[in-house]
Formats: structure tokens, C-alpha cells, sequence
């Protein structure tokens, strides 16, 4: 990689870190009034950034698709498989962690309340054109039968417009994205997340943490053996990725992100990274499975007095990894989309359920990280799996 692409990456952090330690001084001292124009401003930052994503995912996705010929029916079932087995892994490694630990643990019960954030003063709404999971089923069928048909036309349409979301990303979202991380900071730090309801949790969340760096360690190691590359080749440019996902606590906002630092790596081909990463961040919740398993044992202990039993986590991580596939890349959008089988398999009541958003929210940011930092490993594989003898195009230097 070049020394101006170095610096580029380089800046993006500080300017991330900047923003979050900005956010939270503001958050720390902020009156009412400051606060209505900081959330009034994350609200129209949100809406313009989750209005691109699925355009985005479009955009990536679909030419991708097309230029893989062949190899895109077997790719993208391969890609459905790894975030499936991924995130039942992640969630079958908290589970066991879950077992052995939580009943050492002695953990506080009562969560703290939060100071209420004011109103939205200006609602500017740009809904998107269509959900996530939406724009990724269209991008399939559209690279997929544009293959069928061997519809060039339309293939270099999807390749210009691929061009022009690329344009977008670049000199709209990514410059956007820090002072969206800053508003949301000191959202958190104004409402008390950050000094009152954290130490609630702390032993649980370290826990979870160390699993996430555990659990994106097996799946580098997979990737560096089915690929036989060197997955720092790939971590290396992944700092900036998980701060954003620190920052916006959504894996379809630090999409762009993405797509821009997997680009750097010389181990990953353009076609990979632009087919693997869009549909990473809208299927493969690893690290937010992971943290709520863990904190759906740990509940179940405080609140029923008793761990679930082994049958019924194995019948809550299979169906599990199924909801997560399905659930949105959005804060929040993994424990929401698993609320039946948290009711239906756990048996957990209101006040259970209640707790469990409460608590996850807390770390919800650090889920999302562990989340789009595994989709490297990922694309690594398909790497591995697909362009083996380097056919496809080289990524860019």
C-alpha cells in the first residue's frame, strides 16, 4: 500500500478517536439545549447514512455477482454457510464459557436509570429506497440472472453504478461518519450509559469482550489455513472498521468503512471484498450472538435462579444462528430479531426481556466491532475457496 493510502487510513482513525473522545466531553457537560441540536444532528446524519446503505449493498453486491461467472452460485452459498456456522460457533463458545463461569460470577442486579435525551427539534426523514435485507435479495437475483442471461448491457450498467456508489461512499458518507460518531457518544455520555449503567455489567461485558477477540482468533485461523495467506494482511487495515462500528453501533453504517479498508489489503481480490463484506454487515452477527447468549444465561441465572438447560441453548443457538442471518445490521437489530426464540425457547417474561435489551445496548457497539472485523476472515476464506490461483481481480494497491 502506498504512503498516501497509509496516511488516508491513519487520519480516518484519529479522526474517529477524536470524535468519540469530542462526543463524550460534550455528553459530559452538555445542557438541554446543546442536546437538541447534538441529537437533531445525529438524526439527519442517520438518516442521510442508513438511506445510502442499502444502495450501497446494491451497488457492491450485485456487480460483484456478475463478474464472478461461475463461481457466483457456489459463492454465495459458501457465504451464507460461514455466517451461519460463524455466529452458531460464537454463540456455542459463549455458551460453554456460560456454563463454567457465570455461576462463580457475582453480579449486580439493578440497572440503573438513564437521563432522557430530548426531542428530535428538526425531523429531516430520508427513508430508504428499500430495507437491508431487501437490497441484498435484489442484488442476488440481479447478479445472479444477469449471469443467466448474459446480459452485458445490463452488466456494465450495474458496473457504473457500482462507480458512482463508490463516489458516494467516498466523498460523502466517510467524511460524514465522525461527527455521526460524535453525536452518538455524547448522546450516551448525556444519558448516564457511560458513567452509571456500565459498571452494572462490567465482569459480564470484559467476559464478553475477551470472547469476541477469541472467537475472531479462530476465525482468522481458519482463514489463514483454507487460504493459506496471512490474515495480518488483513487485520492490519481493520482498526479503523471497528472504531467506526464502535462509533455508529451498526454494521450497515460502518459499511463503507469496510468496503474501503478490506480494499487495501493485497490479500483480498476487489470481486471478493465487494460480494463478502456488503453481505457480511447484513448477515454475519457473530459478535452480537456471542454477547447475547452470554447475556441471556447470565439473566436467566439472576432472575430465574438457574442456568437453561444444555437442550434447550442447543435448540436456541440452531434457530439463532438462522434469525441472525435474517436480522438487520442496525443497533440493536440481533436482539430484536431475536426476541421470539429469547420468549419461545428460553421462556423469558417481560421483566427478562426488559433486561436483556438494557444490558445489551450497554455493549452493543463492541458486538457490532467483532462483528464487521470477523467479515475480513470471512472474505479471507471465500479467498481461499474461490480464488485460490488469484483469477480474480487483484485488489486495489
Amino acid at each position: 500500500m502506498s504512503s498516501d493510502s497509509r496516511f488516508k487510513e491513519f487520519g480516518l482513525i484519529i479522526k474517529l478517536v477524536i470524535g468519540i473522545a469530542v462526543g463524550i466531553g460534550i455528553g459530559l457537560v452538555a445542557n438541554e439545549a446543546v442536546m437538541e441540536v447534538v441529537v437533531t444532528a445525529k438524526y439527519v446524519m442517520g438518516q442521510f447514512i442508513f438511506y445510502t446503505v442499502p444502495l450501497v449493498i446494491l451497488a457492491f453486491i450485485a456487480p460483484a455477482i456478475t463478474r464472478l461467472g461461475s463461481n457466483a452460485n457456489k459463492m454465495l452459498g459458501a457465504g451464507v454457510c460461514l455466517a451461519y456456522f460463524s455466529a452458531a460457533g460464537a454463540a456455542t463458545l459463549a455458551a460453554v464459557a456460560g456454563y463454567f463461569i457465570i455461576p462463580h460470577l457475582s453480579i449486580a442486579t439493578q440497572v440503573e436509570g438513564l437521563r432522557e435525551l430530548p426531542e428530535v427539534v428538526f425531523q429531516l426523514k430520508i427513508p430508504p429506497v428499500m430495507s437491508v435485507m431487501t437490497a441484498l435479495v435484489t442484488a442476488i437475483l440481479l447478479g445472479v440472472s444477469t449471469i443467466w442471461v448474459k446480459a452485458a448491457t445490463f452488466k456494465s450498467i450495474l458496473g457504473e453504478f457500482e462507480a458512482i456508489m463508490m463516489q458516494v461512499v467516498s466523498r460523502l458518507i466517510i467524511p460524514v461518519l465522525p461527527f455521526f460518531i460524535t453525536a452518538t457518544f455524547a448522546g450516551l455520555a448525556y444519558e448516564g450509559s457511560l458513567t452509571h449503567q456500565l459498571p452494572v455489567f462490567i465482569e459480564v461485558i470484559a467476559i464478553v469482550l475477551l470472547g469476541h477477540f477469541i472467537w475472531l482468533s479462530v476465525l482468522y485461523t481458519i482463514a489463514a489455513i483454507v487460504s493459506k495467506r496471512n490474515p495480518l494482511e488483513v487485520i492490519k487495515h481493520y482498526p479503523p472498521v471497528y472504531l467506526t462500528a464502535v462509533g455508529t453501533m451498526s454494521s450497515a453504517a460502518t459499511l463503507p468503512v469496510a468496503l474501503e479498508c478490506a480494499g487495501k489489503s493485497k490479500v483480498l481480490s476487489n470481486d471478493t471484498v465487494e460480494f463478502m463484506v456488503p453481505m457480511g454487515a447484513t448477515i454475519h452477527l457473530c459478535g452480537s450472538v456471542l454477547t447475547e447468549t452470554f447475556f441471556a444465561m447470565t439473566i436467566s441465572m439472576m432472575l430465574y435462579g438457574q442456568l437453561p438447560a444444555v437442550g434447550t441453548i442447543v435448540m436456541f443457538i440452531l434457530l439463532f444462528g438462522i434469525f441472525a442471518i435474517g436480522a438487520p445490521g442496525v443497533p440493536g437489530g440481533t436482539v430484536m430479531a431475536s426476541l421470539g426464540i429469547v420468549v419461545g425457547v428460553l421462556g423469558f417474561d417481560p421483566a427478562g426481556v426488559a433486561l436483556l435489551l438494557a444490558v445489551f445496548a450497554l455493549q452493543d457497539s463492541f458486538g457490532t466491532a467483532c462483528n464487521v472485523t470477523g467479515d475480513g476472515a470471512l472474505t479471507l476464506i471465500l479467498e481461499g475457496l474461490f480464488n485460490r490461483n488469484g483469477e480474480l481481480e487483484k485488489s486495489r494497491t
